[in-house]
Order: C-alpha cells, then structure tokens, then sequence
C-alpha cells in the first residue's frame, strides 16, 4: 500500500513540478519577446518642407536643420540611458514612404530588430526590405494593416 502511495504520489508531483516548469518558461518566453520601447521619431510629407522646417522653427522653436530635429530624453526605467525622438519633413513627392500612399511616418523603437523582424514574417506582417544596419543602428520598414508604412529601430544606444 505504502508503495502504491509513494509511486502515485512522485508521478503526482513530477506532474505538478512539470506544469510549473512549463508555466514559467512560458512567461520568461513572453517577457522577451521584441517589442516597441517608443517612438523613434514622426516624419511627414509637406509642400515646401524647409519653410515647414522655418515655420516650426520660428512658432514652436524648433531646431530643425537638414536632418529635422530631435528631442532628447531618459529612459525611465534606467536614467543613465538617453533616447532620442527624430522630428522632420519630406517633400510631397519624396518616395521614401512608399508603398505607403500616406503623408506621415512613424518610427518606432524596438529592443531586438531581427527577433521582431522573425515573429512579423512568422505572423504574415509584410516587411518591406531587409534590415539595414547604419551608424545610427539598425532599419527596416513594415507595413501595418492599414496601409502604413512603419519605420522600426533599433539604435545603437
């Protein structure tokens, strides 16, 4: 009887142990998952974008030379690392935001670009061109649902 109890019992608990193991991988696996950590900056078509850039800088006060403007920032979580949020213009007729047929573009940053880059085409999410690594980090372009065109990065902080 003792035998029956104590092999029942260690299958029971194998189980139980089984189960929570699988339960904490589980929520270890989420919690890493790439993900968005902000916005990396906001770009917009306009008729004459350097007197969009004189009109922002002059009224809101702006500093937006060739490459736009960027707004620095901390991190919350950790006050040692600084951000960056790009703000600029493009012309009309720029291409750059195709095959988007909008006149805005968000840039989000993300916290591992090929992992995010490998569960969007494991999701059938339309990645535009491979991911570009530059002196800024690293790029790639997405399409959303809706027809936008999304910037995502990955700086090299």
């Amino acid at each position: 009887m003792k035998k029956i109890f104590f092999t029942t019992s260690i299958i029971a608990l194998s189980f139980g142990l089984g189960y929570a193991f699988n339960h904490v991988i589980t929520i270890k696996t989420k919690d890493k998952m790439a993900k968005v950590t902000g916005i990396g900056g906001v770009f917009f078509k306009c008729k004459d974008p350097e007197k969009a850039k004189e009109w922002y800088n002059k009224h809101l006060g702006l500093n937006a030379g060739k490459y736009g403007d960027h707004f620095e920032w901390r991190e919350d979580k950790d006050s040692t690392k600084k951000g960056a949020t790009a703000w600029n213009t493009f012309t009309e007729k720029s291409k750059y935001f195709e095959p988007s047929q909008k006149e805005f573009m968000i840039n989000y940053r993300v916290d591992n670009l090929e992992e995010m880059v490998a569960q969007l085409k494991k999701d059938g999410v339309t990645v535009v061109d491979n991911i570009e690594d530059s002196d800024f980090g690293k790029f790639v372009h997405i399409m959303d649902l809706e027809g936008n065109k999304i910037e995502l990065w990955e700086p090299k902080d």
